[in-house]
This record gives C-alpha cells, sequence and structure tokens, in this order.
C-alpha cells in the first residue's frame, strides 16, 4: 500500500489525479477502522493531514465555509454558537479522542448512513465544496451527495474541500439513539432546523435507510401548520402528525443495532420532542424580542 502526504491543497489535487485510487485520509477515525479488520484494503493512502487550507473556516457573503478537515472538537466550541445542531451531533461523535481527529469531511466522505453530521447538514441546506485538478470546483447540495450505502457523488479525481451553510436562522436540534449512552453508533438520528425568515422546517434522517434523507412530506405539512406570526404553542396534533410522516419518510432494516419497527419508533418520538423544543426556543425569542 502507498501512502502520499501531500503538503498543500495543490499538492493534494494532483496526487488524487494521478492515483483516483488513493482513499483520503484526514482523521482516520473510520478508515483505519475498516483496515484494521481488514474491511478495505485500498491501492494507497491519500493522507491530508498537513493540508492546512482544510483546518480552517471563515464566514463569507453570510455564510459559514468549514474545511473538510476542521474536527469536531472545533466545531463544538468555535461554531456551537451559529451552527447549534451540527455541534450537538459533534458532541455525541465517539470519544474526545476521535472528537478531536474526527471531522466533517471525513463523515462526509465515508458516507455511511449512521454519520452523526449528515442530518444537521441536510436540515441546514448544506453544500459540499469538492474540487478536481482537471475540473476545479464543484458544489453539490447535500440532498444530492448521498448515493447508497457508503456511496457519494464525489468522482474519482475530486476531493472535499468544505462545507458550505448559512448561521442558523433559527432554533437547531440533533436526536440520536443508540444501544447505550456513549462511543456508540447511532440506531437511528434525527435533525430539525427552523427557518423562521422562510417559514419553513428542515429535516434530516440518520441510520433509518440506504442513505441519509430529509422528510419532505414532514417538512411541507409542519411548516404550514406553525403560527409563525405568533407565538402559539405547537399543538399535540400537529406534533404527532409530524412524527408520524417523519417515521413514513424511513425506509430502515433490521440489524444488530435495532429493528426496523424500533427505528420507525424511535425516530417518530424523536422528532416530536426535537420539534417541539425548536418551537418553544422560537417563542421564547419572539417573546424577548418584543
Amino acid at each position: 500500500m502507498d501512502f502520499l502526504r501531500p503538503a498543500t491543497w495543490a499538492d493534494a489535487l494532483a496526487a488524487k489525479r494521478e492515483t483516483p485510487a488513493a482513499l483520503p485520509i484526514q482523521g482516520g477515525t473510520d478508515v483505519m477502522v475498516e483496515i484494521n479488520f481488514d474491511v478495505h484494503r485500498p491501492a494507497a493512502l491519500l493522507d491530508l493531514n498537513r493540508v492546512r487550507e482544510l483546518t480552517e473556516w471563515e464566514e463569507a457573503d453570510g455564510r459559514l465555509r468549514i474545511g473538510a478537515g476542521v474536527p469536531y472538537v472545533r466545531v463544538i466550541g468555535e461554531l456551537g454558537d451559529r451552527l447549534p445542531g451540527l455541534a450537538q451531533a459533534s458532541r455525541t461523535v465517539g470519544s474526545p479522542q476521535i472528537r478531536n481527529r474526527g471531522s466533517i469531511g471525513g463523515n462526509l466522505g465515508a458516507a455511511s448512513p449512521a454519520g452523526d453530521s449528515h442530518p444537521p447538514l441536510l436540515a441546514g441546506d448544506a453544500v459540499i465544496e469538492v474540487e478536481s485538478a482537471d475540473r476545479g470546483v464543484r458544489m453539490i447540495p447535500a440532498t444530492e451527495f448521498y448515493l447508497g450505502v457508503k456511496r457519494n457523488a464525489l468522482e474519482p479525481d475530486e476531493l472535499i474541500r468544505a462545507v458550505w451553510t448559512a448561521p442558523a436562522p433559527g432554533p437547531q436540534y440533533f436526536s440520536k439513539i443508540g444501544t447505550r449512552n456513549a462511543m456508540v453508533i447511532a440506531v437511528c438520528s434525527f435533525a430539525v432546523a427552523l427557518h423562521p425568515e422562510e417559514r419553513r422546517v428542515g429535516t434530516g434522517v440518520g441510520s433509518a435507510a440506504p442513505t441519509p434523507r430529509r422528510a419532505t412530506a414532514a417538512e411541507e405539512f409542519i411548516s404550514t401548520e406553525l403560527d409563525w406570526d405568533g407565538r402559539g404553542p405547537l399543538s399535540d396534533a400537529a406534533a404527532q402528525r409530524f412524527g408520524e410522516l417523519v417515521r413514513e419518510a424511513a425506509a430502515p432494516i433490521d440489524d444488530v443495532r435495532g429493528t426496523a419497527d424500533y427505528r420507525k419508533h424511535a425516530l417518530a418520538v424523536m422528532a416530536r420532542r426535537t420539534l417541539t423544543w425548536a418551537w418553544n426556543d422560537h417563542r421564547a425569542e419572539r417573546r424577548e424580542a418584543s
């Protein structure tokens, strides 16, 4: 197995062009597990840890651009106030050691349905910036990035450079069910994001289908049910129906972590709870502003 270690982004793109089969590695929290268990044996590893550009984030044109190599611990500490849903998801990733090494870019590259960052990225309308040496930059909406189980929309010569998303315009929440309280792969997960100015709700469903996905019917229903102009509470009937529609959006399987029926039930519960928390926060913010 060859080991490639570029020092700059240009060098990394050139290496990927010359060796398309090279597997990018940043924190290695997913890749090294698969190699150690002989699940994956790539022709080469493309180590991106020296590429400084990937470890930076900035705010530009009202949006956040987060480098693919920014670790979870920095998302929590530096972006938690701007992206609370993504920060909540980041807190559930593995152990402190993994959160110090693992990154959103690595999560996207692995494209596991159970990846913790995927639901909040979907709910927040994130866009993935990828690049190749020959064809330049391509922007892929998160809704189009996931193609199948551990398959993404990257071409063989492309690398993930950054994630673009707007600072949260309203309350966001992430919820996750696991077989224990920490250091666990999600049995299922759910994210909700309120977009008050657009009068709509975003969602993200994880570990309950071949790919992470949005619950579009649930979004459309609840966006018209909420009293965006007033301060009324979320009705029990609306919350119940929202949970049912989220459940219907899932297509889970039975596996060692849980049954399909359990995943659907848990998603409905998480959807009702996170929506209630988000709406209560929104009402409180409106009261403070008035």
